[in-house]
């Protein structure tokens, strides 16, 4: 299994550190509002990491991170006049059924960095008994960039041609203003009653330490891969390298793996462009989890994904042609032309998780199961779906939830056919037809079924 490291800028083949277990930690969400489908082309690439991982016969252990104290937090928070703990809660809750929505695999650990204060603080401790962090006249910590040799590395950035010097209160700034970076924020009067005891005073930890503490605490001082958003490369994951490795003397992580983004109908992705969506936005307009599933994730993970709604209408269509033919594969024998197609889906997956030529490989299955019989190739489509998580097979639910405004007009269609009102009825089956679904009418009453 080969992987592209953007720590080296090379393919690299990842191999487990220890044993036959991967490490990995994937920055997960900043829990000040419902995620974006920017934010789950992130999570769904590193979900297919994940299943590559098992795919290939390693085990894994993955630690996501909740961001539940960071500017954005605090700021939201107190513009409601509610704890901290009560305004991130509404947004973690959502943040894991989104995640079930989209079928992804659960981390094994999912650390909040508000339980995690006490860590943070021997990290930053660490950092100034060893020279690289200094308390500033304001009371906050910060750490020196300029003590720190290495730093730079993960984004290849040259030091003669920035703006250095300067220091970074805030949790994100631009790369062309490196400067020192907040490690511990002295409280301030517009962070309300958000703050811990420390020996430097009252604050809050910066937002890089928390993901270095964290990571180092359930997966150890080095471990094997670092995933996330390319937007993260800089300045977060370059953060966290430099404060790990500064406080340890290790290698932080062997192998980073980052993400491109998301944009929709080739825009960057904003709410004044009317453009931007979280997942129950595209779930209330009728698309499933799965269709949204089968758009983020075929696209390589390194290439810009354009999003749009007639890519979800195309992904209908292909699940339907799928689903199709899983239902008259069999077990048995394998036939060779099947194993032929496996043996390209595996080669595709583990060349830096090519998922478009994955699913080339599938749907050359299902062209030759539909023309020479589908008899011994179920137990490829289920080994295929070990990767791509998006494929009903017959002892499972094949009907995802109705969404709301579905249920809604087949309640209203309901109350017209009890009035005897036809022409109501039938206006609202065309509506219904139009956004994916057939009405079928019996003696039981009425029955809906998704249609490509």
């Amino acid at each position: 299994m080969n992987v592209f490291n953007s720590l080296t800028r090379q393919n690299e083949e990842l191999k487990p550190l220890e044993g036959n277990q991967i490490r990995l930690y994937t920055c997960g969400p900043t829990v000040y509002n419902f995620a974006h489908i920017g934010n789950f082309r992130a999570y769904t690439f590193e979900d297919i990491l994940r299943r590559v991982i098992q795919f290939n016969g390693m085990t894994i252990k993955q630690v996501m991170n909740l961001t539940d104290v960071d500017d954005k937090t605090i700021k939201g928070a107190n513009a409601q006049g509610v704890k901290l703990t009560d305004y991130t809660k509404t947004y973690k809750d959502a943040f894991f059924a989104d995640l079930k929505k989209l079928n992804i695999q659960s981390a094994e650990i999912y650390p909040a960095a508000t339980d995690h204060i006490p860590e943070m603080i021997d990290l930053v401790q660490s950092l100034i008994d060893k020279g690289v962090a200094y308390q500033s006249e304001d009371k906050s910590v910060y750490f020196n960039v300029r003590k720190f040799p290495g730093y730079g590395k993960l984004a290849h950035i040259d030091f003669d041609h920035q703006q250095t010097g300067a220091r970074c209160a805030s949790d994100e700034y631009d790369k062309e203003n490196v400067g020192d970076f907040a490690l511990w924020k002295a409280w301030e009067p517009s962070d309300g009653p958000v703050a811990w005891d420390s020996p430097w005073g009252k604050g809050r930890p910066g937002w890089h330490i928390e993901c270095s503490a964290m990571s180092m605490k359930y997966l150890g001082e080095t471990f094997d891969l670092h995933t996330g958003g390319i937007d993260n490369l800089f300045p977060h994951h370059e953060n966290e390298i430099a404060q790990a490795e500064a406080s340890t003397g290790k290698e932080f992580v062997k192998t980073w793996m980052h993400c491109a983004h998301l944009k929709v109908n080739g825009e960057k992705m904003s709410k004044s462009l009317g453009n931007f969506f979280t997942l129950r936005d595209l779930l209330e307009k009728g698309y499933t989890g799965r269709e949204i599933r089968y758009v983020l994730i075929n696209a390589h993970y390194r290439s810009g994904l354009n999003f749009a709604f007639s890519a979800l209408d195309d992904a209908r269509k292909s699940l339907a042609r799928i689903d199709a033919c899983v239902e008259k594969a069999t077990e048995g024998t394998v036939p060779e032309w099947a194993n032929k197609h496996l043996e390209d889906f595996t080669n595709a997956v583990n060349d830096d998780l090519n998922i478009p030529s994955a699913f080339a490989a599938l749907f050359s299955l299902v062209r030759d199961a539909n023309g020479k019989g589908a008899e011994g190739t179920l137990s490829v489509f289920k080994r295929m779906d070990e990767v791509l998580g998006l494929i009903f097979f017959e002892n499972e639910k094949k009907e995802e939830s109705i969404p709301e405004e579905i249920a809604a007009l087949l309640e209203e269609r309901k109350v017209a056919r009890a009035a005897k009102n036809w022409a109501e009825s039938d206006r609202i089956r065309d509506l219904l037809k139009e956004k994916g679904y057939a009405v079928k009418d019996s003696k039981e009453g009425q029955s809906v079924t998704r249609i490509a």
